[in-house]
């Protein structure tokens, strides 16, 4: 029998964190100061936030003039200049946009200081170009040393491209990557930014390192509004349950669906040759609840007698 390597073992999962890693303020192209960027957090009961201003890395003593109650604040930036953006959370200092983004990757992994996720693939830029490919799925596969990509990304839903970026996932996912899929708001503007997705982390520990560190291991779910409540796994079966989803959706190689059940939960039993099974709980409009990948692993072999 098949079993699943899974980053949802040993986990408490009745203590979860909601939070957004991308949010931009008036030191680079947003519309708020740093302080009322936080204080909008804070006040929806957020339970953490990165403040991602393009190429502007706001340290630990920066963030503690803009605390607000006890929302936890990482420290980062978004890497914007000459090339496709990534966030950089959790960073200890700035890393200089080369615009070849590998350059960026190892600086990063070279100071051994946060991770790395790319922003927004599916985003048409510059205005205009309709190719959905801000990040394309050959820089992608070409990378070395980030640990997801936003499968969502809040903001564009209001510019050209799309908010989703499940396809280039599964593809990646399809060819053996092991990448985590990020939900953010990417907030820019006053009114509307607020609140469209987030990540939702079962950390050891209520603190910055606690909270990067389940982000790294991949436990967390990423949500624009579907609470997941429990996830169970014995051997090669998961269950899903939900709040409030009206369906949900055991997805594995290629987008293939694998099972579809209507109602709040899912039962599954993984086939051994499945590669890798996600989990998509659908709500009402547009509110969704996306699983990290639940890997098949092939049985031990048996052991000759001696």
């Amino acid at each position: 029998m098949a079993t699943l390597e899974h980053p949802y073992a040993n986990i408490d999962q009745s203590q979860p964190l909601r939070g957004n890693l991308h949010a931009h303020t008036t030191h680079s192209d947003g519309d708020r100061s740093r302080r009322e960027v936080v204080a909008d957090y804070a006040q929806r009961g957020y339970d953490f936030l990165m403040l991602s201003d393009h190429d502007v890395f706001t340290s630990p003593e920066e963030l503690r003039e803009v605390t607000e109650n006890d929302l936890i604040l990482i420290p980062g930036n978004e890497i914007t200049a000459d090339g496709p953006h990534m966030l950089h959370i959790a960073a200890e200092r700035r890393v200089d946009p080369h615009a070849d983004r590998q350059r960026c990757l190892d600086a990063v992994s070279q100071q051994g200081d946060g991770i790395v996720v790319a922003c927004h693939p599916n985003w048409s830029y510059p205005r205009g170009k309709a190719d959905f490919n801000h990040c394309s799925l050959e820089n992608l596969r070409n990378w070395n040393g980030f640990c997801g990509l936003e499968i969502y990304n809040g903001v564009i839903g209001r510019l050209n491209g799309s908010p989703y970026a499940t396809n280039k996932w599964d593809l990646l996912l399809s060819e053996g990557r092991k990448l985590w899929g990020f939900a953010n708001d990417d907030s820019h503007a006053t009114t509307g930014d607020v609140e469209l997705g987030w990540n939702v982390v079962w950390a050891a520990e209520r603190t910055p390192v606690g909270i990067v560190d389940a982000l790294s291991q991949g436990r967390f779910y990423a949500s624009t509004g579907v609470a997941i409540t429990g996830i169970r796994v014995e051997d090669a079966h998961v269950q899903i349950e939900t709040a409030d989803a009206q369906r949900v959706v055991a997805i594995t190689q290629h987008g293939q669906r694998l099972k579809v059940a209507d109602g709040p939960h899912i039962e599954v039993e993984v086939p051994a040759d499945a590669g890798y099974v996600r989990f998509e709980c659908w709500g009402t409009g547009e509110k969704f609840a996306w699983t990290q990948p639940f890997w098949v692993t092939s049985p031990p072999e048996p052991q000759s007698p001696s």
